[in-house]
């Protein structure tokens, strides 16, 4: 009967050959096909390689299978594409899953994930051989991205090279029934990875004021206890952060409420599998050094067991066992662990050397770290989520782009460097680099454009990059154009920005953008922030442009808002009250008369240095200590924006806010009304600037980016304005509005110029 029933499936059977692209290599789809194929009693095989996913699959129910493919994958896997097709059968029985086959790479690596929640039942139960094990995975969480080495993903290929399974972990990976069949990362306490101190003494460290180095996923955290005031100073002044502001890590989203006032986006941004650090407006009772002056805090949530573990062991002795569900009151300060801009650290002993003087007690795993990667930084702006930092838990996701085109580089800027690599029509955005100021970094950033290359098989026919001749970006692109004979594409900065929100969104036709940020070379040689541009393809025009101020010091005027203060005082022709607001500063008269001279200093459009010129006379913030703490600190005041009814002048394209910044030192006493008169004027006369030139341009779709658009009271008021008046304004979405966007602005004029030199 059995022989019966066989020769008569075999008879009305089909098999076909379905080709899988997208996030589907790491995240258990070769399990997951198993499992459908038994499910729908289908004969064939899977396998990993260069392209994605390959199935063959044989039987009766072969569009059950196919359904159940596209509408049940794992939780990390992303389907961009499936192509099937009908090929010869070859009846055999039984489906196996294969050896991966290399070649020319057309998938990618996903992102590292947070622990799931099943690992963490693992994690704290006594019955499972994982119980209390620090580096517990499954194929549905764990680290991705920081372990592959390349790719097809297969553990030979990773970080977990070096252990072998045991006999009970290689019996899980050949389980077809668990999930963690064909788990590339599985390993438990008898032949994984350790950690270099128990769990026990890292707790009580921390709960002694101690300052931990903790290695996790990506990179090691500086861990301290939020509440204690002296373990957080001693933690700034150990690392020589004077004022710029901590994340900090809560046990579980119940303890999120006790530190911070989230509402329901911020809460799901939380609890996303990549645990970025989201900012939230504050409540009373951390240290007042986990931030000082500002309105919002950094909070994460725990993504590796081993920062689950470690609030486990600080909970006892108040509750136990551990509720996952109840709020806890541990609180830990969890910021990157580098050093003087340097890249975060990542090597076990590095970290034991360079940490020396830091940490009180380093704690580290065997497993080691591929690819450095650090905390991603959200917020929902605007009612929807937006990067500050695009890191950990996204990279390297690609950001779709419209239509294909040539391969292309984007090599970024100065400050908060990415590289962008375009293939086809994704767009590989890499993860925060930092500042490339040191050798250290700048290492760092070439190592990554290499890796991003190497990784997706790219040889890129155009790089795109800053005007700046002096950026080691800059000159980078033009080494590797050179070395790949591709066409090296310079652009301006602020066109950068708008171009990368325009090709994110997928934007066509003329495009209205203003681009609102600290600094950026302009076309003119100057030192342009605040500018309306026209852009159209690769094509572009300055409409306009804030009223220039003097910008005297140049960079260090970034770094000193008072001379920002003496700039607008000379400006309304009132130097002479430099003195009086500016007191406690020997060299404001001198700034002041230097503002004066005929050629004595240069100018700027910025809408940054306009923020610090505010921010001074108001007498909030003289120094900065790091980058924007001026903007940050001017809008941690606002609560509900004013407008004056004269604020701002208009003509000629140009946006002039001296009226507006006359008004600001009497306002000193009241540093609250003064915060939220600039901020309401300020939206107010874009608001005018923007769609007096979408009515004269007959133009609707307004791209905004740049640095200031990460403020939220200024985008959420832009925005709202703006659409108040029939446009449709568009915000940096999938990649940061800062610098960090650049990168994929540039990728993305660079191929529609390889794309015109290919048609011509």
């Amino acid at each position: 009967m059995a022989a019966a029933l066989s020769i008569a499936a075999e008879a009305l059977s089909e098999r076909r050959r379905l080709r899988v692209r997208g996030a589907v290599q790491g995240v258990g789809f070769r399990p997951f096909v198993h499992r459908l194929a038994l499910r729908y009693e289908l004969s064939g095989f899977v396998l990993n390689d260069s392209d994605g996913v390959l199935i063959e699959v044989e039987g009766v129910r072969l569009d059950a299978f196919i359904g159940a493919l596209e509408q049940e994958p794992p939780p990390l896997a992303r389907i961009d594409s499936l192509e099937i097709a009908t090929v010869p059968s070859t009846w055999r029985g039984g489906f196996e899953i294969r050896e991966s086959i290399g070649g020319r790479t057309q998938t990618r690596i996903v992102p590292d994930a947070g622990v799931c929640s099943v690992c963490l039942e693992d994690l704290f139960d006594p019955s499972s051989r994982f119980h209390l094990y620090p580096l517990v995975t499954c194929t549905d969480c764990g680290p991705r991205f920081t372990i592959v080495r390349a790719l097809p993903y297969d553990r030979a290929r990773t970080a977990m090279a070096t252990f072998p399974p045991c006999e009970a972990c290689a019996c899980d990976y050949a389980d077809t029934t668990g999930r963690r069949f064909h788990a590339e990362t599985i390993a438990c306490p008898a032949c994984g990875p350790s950690l270099s101190h128990p769990i026990e003494t890292i707790a009580e460290a921390l709960a002694k004021g101690r300052i931990v180095a903790l290695k996790g996923i990506g990179g090691f955290h500086l861990m301290c206890d939020a509440r204690n005031e002296t373990a957080v100073a001693e933690l700034r002044r150990r690392k020589r952060r004077d004022a710029k502001p901590f994340a900090v890590m809560v046990a579980n989203p119940a303890s999120v409420d006790q530190i911070a006032v989230p509402s329901a986006a911020e809460h799901a941004l939380m609890a996303l599998s990549a645990r970025p650090v989201v900012l939230l407006r504050r409540r009373e009772g951390l240290a007042p050094s986990v931030a000082p002056r500002l309105d919002r805090l950094g909070v994460m949530l725990p993504y590796a067991p081993v920062h689950h573990l470690v609030f486990h062991a600080m909970a006892r002795g108040s509750v136990e066992p551990l509720s996952h569900s109840a709020a806890q009151p541990t609180v830990l300060v969890a910021t990157s662990a580098n050093l003087g801009g340097e890249p975060l650290i990542i090597d076990d002993e590095d970290a034991r050397r360079q940490l020396a003087g830091v940490a009180d007690l380093t704690v580290t795993h065997d497993r080691q770290i591929v690819v450095r990667t650090d905390d991603s930084v959200m917020a929902v702006i605007a009612g929807a989520p937006a990067y500050l930092r695009r890191a950990r838990g996204f990279v390297p996701e690609p950001i779709e782009l419209k239509g294909d085109g040539p391969p292309a580089l984007g090599a970024g800027g100065l400050l908060k460097a990415t590289v962008t690599v375009v293939r086809g029509r994704e767009a590989f955005v890499s993860q925060h680099i930092g500042d490339l100021r040191n050798a250290a970094t700048i290492s760092f950033y070439e190592e990554t454009a290499r890796r991003l290359l190497e990784t997706l098989d790219v040889r890129p026919e155009a790089i795109g990059c800053d005007l700046h001749p002096d950026f080691p970006s800059t000159r980078f692109a033009a080494r590797l154009a050179q070395g790949h004979g591709a066409r090296l594409v310079q652009v301006q900065h602020h066109v950068a920005h708008i171009a990368a929100v325009a090709a994110e969104h997928r934007l066509t036709g003329p495009v209205l953008g203003v681009a609102l940020d600290g600094h950026g070379l302009g076309a003119d040689g100057g030192a342009w922030g605040g500018e309306l541009v026209q852009l159209d393809g690769a094509d572009w025009v300055r409409l306009g442009h804030l009223a220039p101020l003097p910008l005297p010091g140049g960079d260090r005027a970034a770094r000193e808002p008072w001379r920002m203060g003496v700039a607008a005082l000379t400006a309304l022709g009132r130097a002479d009250e430099a003195a009086r607001w500016f007191a406690d500063i020997p060299l404001a008269v001198d700034v002041a008369h230097l503002c004066l001279t005929p050629a004595g200093v240069s100018t700027t459009t910025s809408m940054g240095r306009l923020f610090d010129a505010a921010a001074a006379l108001l007498g909030v913030c003289p120094y900065q200590s790091y980058e924007a703490q001026a903007a940050m600190e001017l809008q941690a005041l606002v609560r509900t924006p004013r407008v004056l009814p004269d604020g701002y002048r208009l003509a000629a394209g140009v946006l002039d806010f001296r009226p507006l910044l006359a008004t600001l030192p009497e306002l000193r006493s009241d540093p609250v009304l003064g915060a939220e008169l600039f901020h309401g004027v300020v939206v107010q006369g874009l608001t005018a600037w923007i769609a007096e030139a979408a009515s004269r341009r007959h133009l609707k779709q307004v791209a905004l980016g740049g640095g200031c658009l990460m403020n939220a009271v200024l985008a959420e008021g832009l925005s709202a304005a703006l659409r108040d008046r029939g446009l449709e304004p568009w915000l940096p979405r999938a990649a940061p509005a800062n610098d960090g966007g650049l990168s994929l602005g540039q990728a993305a004029l660079a191929r529609i110029h390889a794309g015109h030199a290919v048609a011509s």
